[in-house]
Parts: C-alpha cells; structure tokens; sequence
C-alpha cells in the first residue's frame, strides 16, 4: 500500500468493523480487506489487537462476516481456471486473505468463552449455495454469503423459499475446506510451484515435491515470488494449528485439537507424503555454511531462513502432535509415514542435513572471527526432530550406528547440554537433549559401538574438552554425564533419572573403561551414598538404585574387560560395606559430626534441607560417609580414587578438587494435579507433575499406546518399582520429609550390593598381598599393571551370577507430552519474533495458556548490535503503526503494554516456572 490516503482508508475500513452493527455481506465494503493491503506488514500494523478485540467483543457478527467473506474469496479464487492472472484472479487477492485469517485467528482462539462458537462456525455442518446458483444470482457478490454452519447433530435451517432445493448443497465444515485449501495452495503452479509444472502435469495442483531429496531426485526451480508465497501460507497453517497455544499443558494431549486431528489424520496418502517430504526436504537442504562475506548478515537478511524456519516449525507440530484417544483408533499419518521410510539414500539425506544444521552453531562458537557467522536459531528444534525420527523408525536408528553417523550425534548432543547445563532459560534444550541420549542408549548396538577410541577430542569447543581425556566413546560419554551431574549445580536434578538410565543401558556393553571413567563412577556412588543425600527426601535412594545396577551389569557382563573399574570398587570397599550397615541412627550421627566439623572449622553449617551435597574431590578429604577407621597400609582401602593414566604418569595431572555440587531433587508428592484445571468430562487423569514437570523417567502411558517407538521384549519396569509401594516416610505439618527407620527398610535391603561386596571379598586378599611384595626391596615397580592383570585373570565371573540385560525406555505420559508440545510451541513463539522483527508477529499480544511469556530487557549497544538516529527513527515508526511486543502470562492474565523488548517463555506444568533461552530471548 504505496500512498497514505489508502492506509488511512484501510484503517478505516477496520475502524468500522467494531462501530456498525450486521454490516450486509454483499456491501462492496469488503472488497477493501484484499483489495487495499499490499504487505503482511500493513494487515499486522493497522489491523491492530485492539482492533480485533473490540470487534470480537461487540461485534462479534461483523468478525463472522468477515471470516465468511475472505474465506469464499479465497475458495473462488483456488477454484478459478485463470489464477493466478493479475487481472481477472489476481495473487494480490489471495495473498491478503491468508493474512487477515492468519491475523485474526489467534484472537478468536485465546477467548475461551467462543470456544462453542468457534466450534459451531469453523467446524459446523453448511449448506452453500451451488455454483450454478450463485451464477444466477449476479446480486450476490460473495457465493457464500448467505450459507449457514449448524454444530454435528443439529438440522441445518431451511433455506429460504425462493430458491429451489436444488440451489444449496451441504459441504464440509469451513475450517476442513480452509485446511484443504491452503495445503493445496502450496503445491499451486505459478503460486507456489513454477509454470513448467502445470504444462507437464496438466493440473493446477500436480503436489511436485518442492526440493530433491527424500522421495524425489529432481530438482524443482524456485523463485523470490514462489518462496514468498510458501512463507505465508506456511504461517496461516502454523496460526490454524497454533490453538494448542491457548490450551493448559495439562489438557492439550488429552483434548488435542480439531485442526491438528483433522491435518494429521484425514489427508490422502498422496497429499500427506508430498507435504512431508516437501517440508522435510526443504528444511535439510538448507545449508547455512554455504560461501558468505564475514559479517554479511548484520548487512543483509536471507529470506530463505523464513522459509526454512516455518516449514522445519510445521513439520515438527505435525509430527509431534498425539492425536487424543478419545477420536478412536485413529493414527497420526505424518509419524506412520515418516517411521515407513527405508531408502539408504534418504537416510544418508536427512543425517547429513540434521548434522549440517546442528554442527554450524559449534562452528560459529569457535571461528577465528566472532561473530562472522550468524548461529543459527532452530538447532534446538532440529534435536526435536532427530529424537522424532530415532522414536518412530527403527531402520534409520540402526542406519547411524551402523555407519557410525551416532558418534556425530552424540557429539552433538552433548555439546548442546554441556554448553547450556547453567543457563536455566535453556533447560528445556538441556533435558530434551538428556532425553535423545537416554533414547539413543536403548539400543544395544550402541552401547557396543561406544567401545571405539574416541581420538578427535581436540576439534571440539572448550566447553567439551576434557583434559588429560584418553579412552572410548563411552569413557567421554560417562565422563560428560558425570559433570552435567556435578557441575549443574542441581538445575538437571529433574533428570538426574534419565542420565542414570543412560549409564545402565550402555553399561552391559562396555569394555575397557579407562581408569579416569572408573573413578567417576565411584566418586558418583560416594556422593549419592552420602546420609545427607540418602535421607534427603524419598525417591533419592531410587537414583543410588540405578547407579548400583549399572555397577552391577559392568561386573556381571564385562568383568574381564573391565579391570580398572574393579580396581576402583576396590580401592573403595568400605564405601560399600558401610553402606551395607547403614542406619537412620548412624546416618544422623554422620550428618551431625559433619556439621560440627564444618562449624569447627568456621565454614557454613549444611542446609538442612539437603539442597546439595559436595562431589568426592580426587585429591582433597575423603567424601562424607558413614565414618570409617581407615587401615593404614599401602593399599588403603577406601582412599580416594586415582585414574590408571595418573598411576601411569607418576601422579602427574590432579583432577579438578573443586567441590561441585549435586543437587538434590525437591521432595514432590507422588501423585498431585499439575493445573487447577479440571480435565473435560471423561478424561483419564493425568500423571502427576515430577520434578519440575519434565518428563519422569519409566512413568506414565506405554510406549506402544504412544506409538513413539518399537515394542521390545527387553523393555523392564520403572526403576522405583524395585522398591515397594510402601517406601514412604513420613512428612511434618511444614512438608518436608522426616525418615524413619521403616521407611529405610522398605528400599535398604533392595539395593544390589551382592555382587560388588562378592568381588571385594575375593579380591581383596590377593590385592593386599600384591601390595605387599611391592614394598619388598627390588620387587617390580610397577604395581598397578600387576594388579590389572591379577584382576582380570582371576577366576570371579564364574563366581557371579550375571542378571538379564535390562533396558530403560524412555516413556510417555499425558504430562511428558504436555511438556514437550510447549517446548515446542515456545520455540515457534520466540522464532515468530526473530522473523517478524517485531512488525509481524502472530502472536503478539495474545494470552497464551500454554506457558509464559514475560519481557526482558533489551540487549545494549553493541558493536554488531549499534544504536542511533536510523535506529531511534524505525523503533518510533514501528510503535507508532501497532503493537511490538507484550508483557503476557499464560494461566488467565492478559496483555501488557505495547513496546519492544526481549521475551521469555516458561512452561507452567506443576507450579513450577521453566524457561529458555534462544537468539536473545528466553524460553
């Protein structure tokens, strides 16, 4: 919209929408809607929030009409055999129909009083005139002006007298024919698909997959316009869908949506295959290390990152999206068919496109020249759909481990939590990237495949390098697992299980664990068999549980191949044995002398809520147990741990002795309500909210009734169900949790200790005696090596009685789901401001249910970042056209005031408040 005179009119236009009542359908008025907009920009800025909601609220017949007319000219116009010509089915038309819909619809939906309506009229049985009718009837400019929409069940209306019969006919609800419309419309030649493709199909939707890749070896021509056009059909399909935003986390997966049932359940097979390999293919094709001038994005922007960020954000809500129970027997579509693909090349595509993306902010983290590159935002929503992919096909799992593409990924992963372990705005990415390990650890083949040297250590970021580091892939997987524990500073407690999980489902497999990774597991039993930690609260001993297994199954299973970490059990046998005698009464005693050690010394007294308890450092004080007289001999018997490469090099390199911290998870009732929200009529209640809300390891609904992954016959229990139901304390009137001694028996005598006491009894004799003759004078100085080869020709494994193999799947409940499609939608939400740049914004301004959102400070001047008049100017025209940012809670509150700024977005599941952050805001 060029001249001022014609924003002016247009704003007009808008302005009488809430002063006039029942504006007649067939006023030329609203020709202007599609006539008189000329950018995305001009709907967003005069079309303001206030604007709709005012007209929603008083004149909520004028938004119908409005709804009604736009959409039948975007029918006609899909249907006309001249479309797009500029001037009898001009694309302008279209265009600035999919945006008044795609910026009134997220208004209809936050007002939870029109949800009835919204059902009647979007989803309502209509009666509409037939073509042959409305081309009699000149008069009427709008075909389907006069149709009427009834709920499912109810007769719809007559129709009026004059007509005949024969003039209406029933059609399906408007929001089924509006979804079908607008797929269609991204497969439309000289829309969306190039004029070549009309000629050689002979249809004016032929659904050409959009880029070569995954189903298809021809390239497909594109163009600014074509792109353009994707990019804002793409968003109209993101705002239809986005009703999830507008649902509490505990209500979406049980209630769903309408629009997502009906896209991912109702679509042909043909339509449904070329959307998925379109979205797909576009989004991993994109190659953002492509030949660029340093710098060059603070100067120019790449339209085609839109482009890829909507259809990656698409993709990723159809493929997420579990379709309610409550529908019937019905299946998501999109998942079947992405679990269904088998090609080695398709495989090799999508791995190479899912590494491409997430290797390129590792990249830009360590350039020579900061800055230069500019990192890509939606790495985190690429792990979501690798971890999508590893759940629902089996074949492309065995794909990366079978090629050794899994060593990338783990890399991968792994730098993603480490990088962000601290900062609480992301640890939604962190859990979620714990979440892709513990699924990739469920296969067997992996584990083994951990076995290889990991010999590339020194091309990764400094966050990833471990020093001194010499061993396997699961040496450095261990070794990272064990600091994401101790270095978090409690933030990961909620997944403390999951991490657990991971070590035991790789331990049966591993092999030559080094003495470094040896001594991390140990220094993690001495930490986590601390009174403070054990007597903390009631499920901390379950994570003890998970530990002793993994320590059990490397024993059981690998005992030959793993003679450093029996030597490390050995070196610490009292640990075990007074772990064995432990008591609430010795256990009380332990933290009482610790506390009048601390305070003797003039340090801080515990917390006694036992928020943290300090990591076994390697070369400082022993780690606070049950007291013990140590022997004095040259083999002490519980001293601290030191790696075969310290031995080797004489003591050489000290491992960090900083006290990290543990975090102990919060005491949470077993079973509480995650909202106040009562669920509809019918629904199954919801699992209860775990620490923090996330997803609790080995709880909730099967992994068969999810459909996420392949049944396995090795699948075990929870974890907790090792120990009876009965393993409960007792809470005082405050809530915090007291032991008592019964409590302490229900789980005490469950903990597999036999094993481990059974190899120190046998072993520890010879050990003593080899530590002996060493002393003598002349005798080998080299004792570890004598040591090593004692333990692994000594005949113990025929003394053990090795346990089944047991796998912890990661499994999901309504709440995981809940949480996991508002991590999602919270990525799309902040994405949406980055694309938009505070002028286009969907969802601006809007009361979003799903989590919340609040405003941060603006990031400072900056030499990539600079500040001045140009600048001042722009911020005071873009304030002055419409709103740019919101301060918005989910959960009831409303929208804040109009202005620029960051945002944050936390998930509210279980009261507690989670955020991240990416590209300067925070979700």
């Amino acid at each position: 919209m060029g001249a001022g005179d014609s924003k002016l009119s247009f704003k007009k236009d808008v302005f009488r929408l809430s002063e006039e009542h029942n504006i007649p359908a067939n006023d030329p008025y609203w020709l202007s809607f599609w006539e008189l907009p000329e950018s995305a920009a001009d709907v967003f800025t005069l079309f303001s929030s206030a604007d709709i909601r005012r007209t929603r609220d008083a004149h909520l017949e004028n938004l119908e009409t409005l709804i009604l007319v736009v959409t039948s000219r975007l029918f006609t116009l899909r249907h006309h055999p001249s479309f797009p010509d500029p001037e009898i089915a001009p694309e302008r038309d279209v265009l600035n129909c999919i945006r008044i819909l795609t910026r009134l619809l997220p208004f209809i939906y936050e007002k939870e009083n029109l949800a009835e309506w919204e059902r009647k009229f979007f989803w309502g049985s209509r009666r509409k005139r037939t073509r042959k009718a409305s081309i009699t009837k000149t008069e009427v400019i709008f075909d389907e002006a006069v149709e009427t929409n009834t709920t499912e069940g109810e007769q719809p209306p007559v129709a009026p007298s004059n007509p005949g019969e024969t003039d209406y006919e029933t059609v399906q609800p408007l929001m089924e024919e509006l979804i079908d419309t607008l797929v269609d419309m991204l497969f439309y030649v000289r829309f969306t698909l190039p004029k070549s493709y009309g000629a050689e199909s002979q249809t004016k939707v032929p659904y050409t997959i959009w880029q070569s890749g995954v189903g298809s070896n021809t390239p497909v021509p594109s163009s600014k316009e074509l792109e353009s056009n994707k990019i804002e059909t793409l968003r109209l399909l993101l705002s239809i869908t986005s009703q999830c935003m507008f649902i509490p986390a505990n209500l979406l997966p049980v209630q769903g949506t309408r629009a997502l049932t009906y896209l991912v359940t109702m679509s042909e097979k043909r339509v449904v295959l070329s959307l998925l390999c379109s979205l797909l293919n576009t989004t991993l094709k994109y190659n953002p290390a492509s030949w660029r001038v340093p710098y060059d994005h603070i100067v120019f922007s790449d339209p085609r990152r839109v482009l890829v960020t909507y259809s990656l954000q698409l993709l990723l809500v159809l493929l997420l999206y579990p379709v309610p129970e409550c529908t019937g027997d019905i299946k998501n579509s999109y998942r079947h068919w992405l679990g269904r693909l088998h090609r080695t090349q398709d495989f090799q595509f999508m791995v190479d496109g899912m590494s491409r993306i997430l290797s390129q902010p590792m990249q830009a983290h360590t350039s020579y020249l900061p800055g230069s590159q500019k990192a890509l935002k939606w790495a985190p929503e690429m792990i979501m759909l690798f971890w999508e992919t590893l759940q629902v096909n089996k074949r492309f799992r065995s794909f990366i481990i079978d090629t050794d593409r899994a060593y990338d990924f783990v890399v991968l992963i792994l730098f993603y939590a480490l990088e962000h372990r601290l900062d609480p705005s992301k640890s939604g990415v962190v859990r979620m990237c714990i979440f892709v390990l513990q699924t990739l650890s469920a296969e067997q083949k992996f584990g083994i495949c951990l076995n290889k040297r990991f010999e590339e250590q020194n091309t990764l970021p400094q966050s990833m390098i471990i020093p001194g580091f010499s061993g396997t892939f699961a040496d450095y997987l261990i070794i990272s697992i064990y600091n994401l524990i101790t270095t978090s500073k409690g933030k990961l407690s909620a997944v403390y299980p999951a991490l657990l999980a991971t070590v035991a489902n790789i331990a049966p497999h591993v092999k030559n664990l080094s003495g470094s990774a040896s001594s991390k597991l140990i220094q993690l039993f001495a930490s986590m068999s601390t009174p403070e930690f054990l007597l903390a609260n009631e499920s901390n001993h379950t994570l003890l549980s998970s530990l002793l297994e993994s320590m059990n199954a490397i024993i059981e299973h690998q005992y030959s191949e793993n003679p450093n970490f029996v030597y490390a059990i050995l070196r610490s046998s009292k640990r075990f044995e007074a772990l064995r005698n432990f008591t609430l009464e010795s256990g009380q005693e332990e933290i009482d002398r610790q506390t009048r050690l601390k305070k003797d010394r003039g340090e801080t007294s515990p917390k006694t809520s036992f928020e943290s308890i300090p990591e076994t450092p390697s070369r400082t004080a022993p780690p606070r147990t049950l007291h013990v007289q140590e022997e004095q001999t040259p083999f002490a018997i519980g001293d601290d741990e030191e790696s075969d490469e310290e031995v080797g090099k004489k003591k050489g390199e000290e491992e960090d002795a900083a006290a990290a911290k543990i975090g102990t998870p919060t005491p949470t009732p077993l079973v509480t309500s995650p909202t106040t929200t009562s669920p509809p009529p019918g629904a199954r209640p919801l699992s209860s909210p775990v620490e923090d809300a996330v997803p609790y390891q080995l709880r909730g609904m099967s992994e068969k009734a999810r459909g996420k992954m392949p049944e396995r016959s090795n699948s075990t229990a929870s974890l907790a169900s090792q120990i009876p139901a009965s393993a409960t304390g007792t809470c005082t009137p405050t809530g915090r949790f007291t032991p008592t001694p019964a409590w302490i028996e229900t789980w005490l005598p469950h903990l597999q200790l036999h094993t481990l006491l059974t190899i120190i009894n046998l072993l520890e004799p010879e050990v003593r005696a080899t530590l002996a003759r060493a002393n003598v004078p002349g005798a080998d100085p080299n004792t570890t090596n004598a040591i090593l080869n004692l333990i692994r020709s000594a005949p113990v494994a025929q003394q053990l009685e090795a346990s089944a193999i047991r796998t912890h799947l990661f499994e999901w409940s309504h709440l995981a789901l809940g949480w996991y499609e508002s991590l999602l939608w919270g990525f799309i939400f902040v994405s949406e401001m980055d694309v938009s740049k505070g002028t286009v914004g969907v969802w601006n301004g809007t009361t979003i249910k799903l989590f919340k959102v609040k405003e941060t400070k603006s990031e400072g001047v900056s030499l990539l970042a600079p500040r001045g008049a140009v600048d001042a100017l722009g911020t005071t025209l873009v304030e002055r056209l419409g709103s740019v940012g919101r301060q918005v809670s989910g959960g009831g509150t409303g929208a804040g005031g109009d202005r620029a700024g960051r945002r944050s977005i936390s998930s509210d599941n279980g009261g507690e408040r989670r955020s991240e952050e990416r590209g300067g805001h925070v979700i």
